[in-house]
């Protein structure tokens, strides 16, 4: 028999606490539920504006730009197309002045349209037959080309016609070129007056100028049976 020692440990193992079924059954339903709970933690969305302002807020925080520009910059100037309408024969006879006659001889001619070529024109009929019976014989410009009478004192059935053979004798002559030419470009009444006095429309040339009128001719309406 072993003396007792003064020194004896007082420990005592310990059993093993024996678990039984049910509690072995919870271990695994906890762990289960740990292991879904911890993804969803993570899974929860930050928060968002819900309504219009804080969504414009939001997009203007992160979108908004400012631009700076030069109190020296100047503005560009945009060139657009210019169109322009001429009259038909109708409109312009049913008109029926002499200012209209003498677009209708520029019309039939092919020529632009311009106030310089009419004015030039209207100059030229009172030069030939006075203003206050421009249409007389039908022939505002006594033009021989077609009218049935020689040194251009024949006439022409109707004053559309007679702008026609206007226009026809002008660029049929060669000793008219200066003046189709003229009417062709729209160039300023000078030059084609210049070209009207060194032809041979006229055999006086209108004095080479000095016959010729510059006040403003009075706009007369022809009858109508001229037209």
């Amino acid at each position: 028999m072993t003396p007792h020692s003064p020194f004896r440990s007082t420990f005592r193992p310990v059993a093993p606490v024996s678990r039984g079924p049910r509690a072995r059954r919870r271990l695994p339903v906890l762990a289960a539920a740990a292991a879904f709970c911890l993804p969803a933690i993570f899974a929860v969305a930050p928060p968002t504006p819900t309504d219009a302002t804080g969504l414009a807020s939001a997009s203007a925080a992160t979108t908004s730009q400012t631009i700076t520009v030069s109190a020296k910059a100047a503005a560009m100037q945009v060139k657009r197309d210019v169109y322009l309408s001429t009259p038909g024969y109708k409109t312009l006879a049913k008109n029926g002045t002499n200012y209209d006659w003498a677009t209708l001889v520029l019309v039939s001619g092919g020529w632009p349209v311009t106030e310089a070529s009419v004015t030039v024109m209207v100059r030229w009929m009172r030069q030939e037959n006075g203003p206050n019976n421009w249409w007389n014989r039908n022939n505002p410009m006594n033009n021989g080309y077609g009218s049935g009478g020689g040194g251009g004192t024949g006439s022409y059935p109707n004053l559309v016609i007679a702008a026609q053979k206007a226009a026809e004798n002008l660029q049929r002559n060669p000793g008219f070129n200066a003046i189709e030419a003229a009417f062709a470009s729209g160039a300023p009444s000078d030059v084609i007056e210049r070209a009207i006095w060194a032809s041979p429309w006229a055999s006086s040339h209108y004095g080479n100028g000095s016959r010729w009128h510059y006040t403003p001719v009075p706009v007369v309406k022809a009858p109508v049976s001229a037209w």
